[in-house]
């Protein structure tokens, strides 16, 4: 793609809710990408669910708001089918001015934890199932989506049903064909269990790049959606008396001769994979933050919701927090299915592996994995409430382990403030917050 043939750019950055930080800028600019040329304040990339600083934080008015240095990721850039004008946008990271990464940006702090598993020769292969909801937020009160056919609300759910799948074909044929020109590697699509709701699977490749893809999916599905007359929302739970949205993660390791380290050529997995599920287990407590971000997010964590609650792991058993799928041993992996649709992809990646990679450096063995159901059991507890996440990720000896200090800090004084703010908000209301920023 030539960057120098289109009249603008778009350059942007990941802050600590998700969203997009960035500029759009000439098409003259690609050529000094590299070079430093583009500029942001340190503390954009922490700012609230509302855009705005975060009061009494370090970045802002205490050191002047000082500006850091973006540069590309190496993501490439990538095309926006859902503008009417072409705008390609061009991944990018914070630097400081001496070059060395903003511990700030959370693309870092997974680039850190891949690290830990590079130097022992490792790559993480890695894939996502990301749920959305189609809604009509047209008015004053979130409403179902619209059957594009009839114009009548969707009533009911349809799982799996192939009759649902026709009547949004054109957009569903719209987001494959945009998922290929951006070079996302979608997978399957299905109808899901939520009115309105649709479940498209990312295909495993490098952990880095499917962190990457899984961040631009969730900006291009709701691009499209408003192209197609609807609205789409990663909210944890968008209506509250239907199913929510959720974002499982699947992974595994292989060494440099391309061998899954977890394949042991039977069901169980080898030692690494139970160090690693232990290790998950260990900081599920503690960064319950991250996979559960914002206010509405604990409205999905509930038993018999199809979200886990407790810090437990099977083989085959969707109500763990953490399952060992089945299939071809070559293909043995970990599961992780706590994170709501309204995460950070980002920061999830680097809070589950480096759970993970943390698991394996120190030899952890998990307990004997569940049978049956594990909302009947008594297991060890997630953080149960928003205030309680944001205390103790502020001082888990395990988050510590996985994330640098300054990205600890800064995401707790974002998630409190937040907090304070959203007291102000009733529930009805909140959507209004969170329908397009999560």
């Amino acid at each position: 793609m030539e960057l120098a043939n289109h009249p603008t750019i778009r350059v942007a950055a990941c802050d600590l809710n998700g969203q997009m930080r960035g500029k759009r800028v000439p098409g003259g600019y690609a050529a000094k990408l590299d070079q430093g040329a583009i500029r942001m304040p340190l503390s954009v990339l922490n700012v609230d669910i509302f855009g705005a600083d975060i009061d009494g934080s370090p970045l802002v008015f205490a050191s002047g708001d000082a500006d850091g240095v973006l540069h590309p990721t190496g993501r490439g850039p990538v095309p926006l089918p859902w503008l009417d004008a072409p705008q390609p946008l061009v991944p990018m990271a914070m630097h400081h001015d001496d070059g060395l990464p903003f511990e700030g940006d959370p693309r870092h702090a997974l680039v850190a934890v891949l690290d830990r598993f590079g130097a022992r020769g490792w790559q993480v292969i890695a894939a996502t199932e990301l749920e959305f909801t189609l809604v009509d937020d047209s008015g004053e009160t979130l409403h179902r989506v619209r059957d594009p056919r009839s114009g009548r609300r969707l009533e009911a759910p349809g799982i799996l049903s192939m009759t649902q799948m026709d009547a949004f074909d054109p957009f569903l044929t719209a987001l494959y064909e945009a998922c290929a020109a951006m070079g996302i590697p979608a997978q399957t699509a299905t109808s899901e269990a939520g009115i309105g709701q649709f479940e498209v699977t990312l295909n495993h490749q490098d952990g880095l790049r499917a962190a990457d893809d899984t961040w631009l999916f969730k900006t291009l599905i709701k691009g499209l959606a408003h192209k197609h007359g609807f609205s789409a929302t990663f909210m944890a739970k968008p209506f509250a008396n239907d199913a929510g949205n959720g974002m499982h993660m699947h992974f595994s390791v292989i060494d440099g001769e391309g061998r899954n380290l977890f394949d042991d050529g039977g069901e169980a997995g080898t030692d690494l994979l139970r160090a690693a599920v232990a290790g998950c287990l260990a900081a599920l407590p503690g960064s319950t933050l991250v996979f559960a971000p914002h206010a509405n997010s604990y409205t999905r964590l509930v038993p018999d919701a199809h979200a886990p609650t407790s810090a437990s792991w099977a083989y085959e058993n969707r109500t763990a927090a953490i399952r060992i799928p089945g299939g071809p041993p070559q293909s043995r992996r970990i599961e992780h299915r706590v994170s709501g649709g309204d995460i950070n992809p980002y920061l999830t990646f680097a809070a589950i592996l480096g759970a993970a990679i943390t698991g394996i450096e120190e030899g952890m063995t998990p307990p004997a994995p569940i049978t049956g159901n594990a909302y009947q059991r008594d297991l060890p507890a997630m953080a149960p409430d928003w205030e309680t996440a944001i205390d103790r990720f502020a001082t888990d000896p395990m988050v510590t382990r996985i994330l640098p200090e300054q990205l600890i800090a800064n995401l707790v004084m974002t998630k409190r403030q937040e907090l304070r703010l959203m007291r102000d908000i009733p529930i009805e209301t909140q959507w209004k917050t969170y329908l397009e920023t999560v």
